[in-house]
Parts: structure tokens; C-alpha cells; sequence
């Protein structure tokens, strides 16, 4: 189902595979999380946190568990001290990266 399936129609947008989709990625860090991880994996929280920049630990911390918890984010821990964490995409998480890669050349000529 696209967005000419409902054109005329009246829906609620939640109910849309659209929807769906900005339930799962929609955030401020999650799609930021999604590109980095895509370029480069696996990555350590600290790594990560130093990479994007302004985001704070709970909410990098809080974004990375909503990423888990749809399927699209694989969490690793290491029984090591210190303790060792790293993150990549799942197979499910790599079928977005097409759509990351389509938002990069928009980017690229629209800049």
C-alpha cells in the first residue's frame, strides 16, 4: 500500500504502512543511529554518543532500547571489566538501508 492507494480515501495516519514506518524510526536520534550504523559496525555506546554529538546518555541509551525492541538494532555485551556493549544492525535494520541511502543522494542534490 502506497500513497496513491489512499489518495480520496480518508484514513488515520497511524493506521498507514507510513505510519507503521515513522512509529519505528521517527525520533530525533533514530535515524541519525540507523546512518551510523549502517557506515560503520559494529560501534560501542561511547563511541556513538561521541559520534552524533548533542545526545545525551538516557536518551541515546533509551532510543538505542526502542531500535532493540522493533528488531532493527542487535545489542552485544561482553562479560568483561569494564563491560563491553556494541551495537549493529540487524538483518531487518539493514532492509532500511536502501531508504538511507535514497534520503543521502535527495540530500546531496538538494543541499
Amino acid at each position: 500500500m502506497g500513497i496513491s492507494d489512499l489518495r480520496g480515501k480518508e484514513t488515520v495516519i497511524q493506521d498507514t504502512p507510513f505510519g507503521y514506518t515513522m512509529s519505528v524510526i521517527g525520533g530525533k536520534w533514530k535515524m541519525a543511529i540507523l546512518y551510523l550504523l549502517s557506515a560503520k559496525q559494529p560501534v560501542r555506546f561511547n563511541e556513538m554518543q561521541r559520534q552524533l554529538g548533542a545526545v545525551t546518555y538516557k536518551v541515546l541509551s533509551a532510543q538505542l532500547k526502542e531500535l532493540e525492541a522493533d528488531g532493527l538494532v542487535e545489542r552485544v555485551e561482553y562479560p568483561q571489566i569494564p563491560p563491553k556493549v556494541e551495537y549493529s544492525l540487524t538483518p531487518r535494520g539493514q532492509t532500511l538501508l536502501p531508504v538511507l541511502e535514497q534520503l543521502c543522494e535527495w540530500g546531496a542534490q538538494n543541499r
